[in-house]
């Protein structure tokens, strides 16, 4: 789960009235900068539908190992009464770009109505703290119950059940959904998961290993031999900026020592425009250890900014020395995520 606020914020307390949160001149959730794949919904059309309120930003993992539990209510109860709304909500600047935003819900799939909230103002008013966040919202328009990061995807069914039961009993097959997900919506493998989200921008950086690091100003760096656990480094020309690693000189190489199954990397290639880079495992190509994003030679193209699965381990999960190269300088790096 991906916090903006201290663990201990609660947001959306039980029985609380929503309907303070939408837009009476407008019609619509306040403070939506547009909508995607439907128009404005109002209060009037939501009037006795029962509501769910997923807060999510597209390069998150948790919310895409989430995505398939949404995607799968929002179809089986569509007739039932449920209308489910994705409030993109985002992490990064990049992710405040309408025509990014656009083609991630393109390219992941989401078809249900997108409010796109880039100025952060429906998460204020709802008080959220987290991606991916559900809030399950009553016929009278108010919260009954919260949901906040992966998981307990039953207790969230069967309340999406009870609430569509108060309006009309016994229309929907009470059995619970399966989604079956694949690549980076595969569910996380907790045993082994002992790698943290790790962010590359100053303002959030831990774990580097790479000595004399500076903010805003290009320098030189190196890549020890030997890295502890979830540390990383830096090689070659970089600047640090506050969200991003950003590559001055091709050629540049990061490390990073993680145990988990899977590796992802939030990057995009600004500046330099599409180029390919190149990732290894322990200074060996992937073959079947690669993600959907590289093949396994551990070639891939960074094309957009956006999460990238790297690595998938097939077998042998373990303290693994992970580097990746880029062919052209521009890349920034955001953060690496696990599963």
């Amino acid at each position: 789960m991906n916090d903006r606020r201290n663990f201990m914020t609660v947001a959306g307390a039980a029985l609380v009235d929503w309907r303070g949160l939408m837009s009476n001149d407008e019609s619509r959730l306040d403070g939506a900068t547009t909508w995607l794949n439907s128009p404005p919904l109002s209060s009037a059309s939501l009037r006795g539908k029962v509501v769910l309120i997923d807060f999510w930003t597209y390069s998150c993992i948790n919310w895409r190992r989430e995505f398939p539990y949404v995607r799968a209510w929002a179809a089986k109860y569509k007739d039932a009464g449920l209308v489910v709304i994705g409030v993109h909500s985002p992490e990064f600047a990049f992710e405040r770009s309408l025509d990014n935003v656009r083609s991630a819900v393109k390219d992941i799939g989401v078809t249900y109505p997108v409010a796109v909230d880039s100025d952060h103002a429906i998460w204020r008013a709802f008080g959220n703290a987290y991606w991916p966040a559900l809030y399950f919202i009553d016929s009278m328009g108010r919260i009954r119950h919260s949901q906040f990061g992966e998981g307990n995807y039953d207790k969230s069914e069967r309340a999406i059940q009870r609430l569509l039961g108060e309006i009309s009993p016994a229309t929907f097959d009470t059995g619970l959904v399966t989604p079956v997900a694949s690549g980076a919506e595969a569910p996380a493998d907790w045993a082994n998961l002992k790698s943290p989200e790790t962010y590359a921008g100053y303002a959030r950086s831990t774990n580097l290993a790479s000595g004399g690091a500076v903010a805003n100003r290009r320098r030189s760096y190196d890549a020890p031999a030997r890295l502890r656990l979830n540390q990383w480094a830096l090689a070659g020309d970089w600047t640090l900026r506050e969200e991003a690693a950003v590559l001055e000189k091709e050629g540049g190489r990061i490390a990073y020592c993680f145990h988990a199954r899977d590796l992802h990397l939030v990057m995009g290639p600004g500046t330099g425009g599409h180029g390919s880079f190149r990732i290894t495992i322990d200074g060996r190509t992937p073959g079947a250890d690669h993600g959907v994003d590289v093949d396994a030679q551990g070639r891939g193209t960074l094309d957009a900014p956006r999460m990238y699965q790297l690595v998938r381990v097939a077998q042998r999960i373990g303290d693994r020395r992970f580097e990746i190269e880029f062919e052209k300088p521009g890349a920034e790096v955001f953060s690496f995520t696990f599963g």
